[in-house]
């Protein structure tokens, strides 16, 4: 039986909040239409998996938020998913609002803009308006609508003509309030051969929103390479909702690095079009499910471009009572000649009660293509297990093992150091190990 869920907007208080924060008429006009679409439009229909059943109607609302004097103002947990102690080119946001912003002289001097979303909305409305809500439109279904009327906070990062970001931005989003919102925006537009690291955490302190709704929309024009590094370990009580999606044009290039590592149920889709002629995507997902936790993740490459080009590969493992549905999607357009997808989704289950499906889908409606696929589920090899321990090892010690082997296809490839050693500290953590 569904739960009987609600999704009341109030367009006035959307309204009044947005003049409050003194937002311009055209970004007050896109959050009512959103609020208006978010009452009629239906959830998003996924395979597998009854979010109709998950408690998706407590959004909470915008609370102010005191701003950071210093980033020792963060928990030793959050301080710790920075890079460095006291880092330029970070933005933090607290629940709905940001409450740390800064950039250094160096990145302001080349042109780039780094800055919280609203802030960029009144400040660069002619670098904004023409990108927001274009690749995450609100009248996709009702989440992506609540999403377009609720936002707050969030990123905005520019990258001018062949301009070249030598070292990764930042951007931590902690929540902390279960009756606050938690919905932030990330822009990111990368200008013709152009390039630059993003990398994101999300984390909870304190109670946490009981739905994080998030979205990311990157922009690659030509020649372009953008790296967005995205890690979220929000706590068991919040369910994670995240869409990601990429717009790529002429030979441009988006590298995704995505770890799922929350504790509650989990909604994540990341999209890649490859728009243009040569254009490329490599996308690599790990996850970790534990406890009675049910994730649904959506890896997505839509070809349209000539020669274009696509790489995904997921892994999952799953613990106790977990349960999974990975999908990965290639989509090759009729036009896109030369383009080549190919997938790789493998679950590891560590217990009997784990559940997971890897399903690859190839949707090709054109001849002249490449496309390839491997999926695989099991359980870990005991046969593994006892050569390592008949080597001295213990069971405990050979299991680890065996799971970050499992995970080094991915793990090992992760472009940014300090982001490959987090993500293993957050594995051994959900793993008890």
């Amino acid at each position: 039986m569904s739960t009987d869920t609600t999704y009341t907007v109030d367009r006035q208080s959307i309204a009044a909040l947005s003049q409050r924060k003194q937002e311009p008429e055209w970004l007050r006009a896109q959050r009512e239409r959103a609020a208006e679409l978010a009452d009629r439009l239906e959830l998003p229909k996924l395979e597998k998996t009854r979010i109709d059943r998950w408690q998706l109607q407590a959004f909470g609302e915008y609370r102010e938020t005191a701003a950071l004097a210093s980033l020792a103002e963060l928990s030793e947990e959050a301080r710790a998913l920075l890079s460095v102690d006291n880092p330029d080119n970070v933005i933090v946001q607290r629940d709905g609002a940001v409450v740390f912003n800064r950039a250094s002289e160096r990145l302001a001097a080349l042109g780039v803009i780094f800055t919280d979303l609203e802030t960029a909305v009144r400040e660069h409305a002619q670098l904004v308006k023409p990108y927001l809500h274009q690749a995450v439109t609100a009248d996709e279904h009702r989440l992506a609508a609540l999403h377009g009327a609720l936002w707050s906070g969030g990123v905005f990062l520019y990258v001018p003509k062949n301009v070249r970001v030598e070292v990764p931005v930042q951007a931590l989003f902690v929540t902390t309030d279960a009756e606050a919102a938690f919905a932030p925006h990330v822009l990111i537009v990368a200008e013709a051969n152009s390039s630059v690291s993003y990398v994101e955490n999300y984390v909870s302190a304190g109670s946490g929103a009981p739905v994080s709704n998030s979205a990311a929309e990157v922009f690659v024009k030509p020649g372009a390479h953008v790296q967005f590094a995205s890690v979220h370990s929000l706590g068991e009580t919040t369910i994670d909702v995240a869409y990601r999606r990429a717009v790529v044009e002429n030979d441009g290039k988006i590298e995704w690095v995505v770890g799922e590592m929350n504790g509650g149920n989990v909604l994540s889709d990341t999209t890649s079009l490859l728009k243009g002629q040569g254009s490329n995507s490599d996308a690599k997902v790990i996850c970790v499910g534990t406890e009675e936790q049910k994730l649904n993740l959506s890896t997505r490459a839509v070809h349209v471009g000539k020669h274009s080009s696509s790489d995904m590969i997921t892994r999952a493992v799953m613990r106790d009572d977990a349960t999974a549905i990975i999908n990965g999607i290639t989509k090759i357009e009729k036009g896109a000649t030369g383009a080549n997808g190919q997938q790789t989704e493998k679950v590891l289950m560590l217990s009997p009660k784990a559940r997971g499906d890897a399903n690859p889908i190839l949707l090709i409606d054109e001849d002249d293509v490449k496309a390839g696929h491997a999926a695989s589920v099991g359980q870990v090899n005991a046969d593994q297990i006892y050569y390592l321990m008949s080597r001295g090892i213990s069971r405990d010690e050979a299991t680890r093992l065996i799971i970050y082997g499992f995970l080094a296809p991915v793990v090992s490839e992760i472009p940014i150091g300090a982001l490959e050693e987090q993500l293993q500290r957050l594995v051994e953590r959900k793993l008890g190990q």
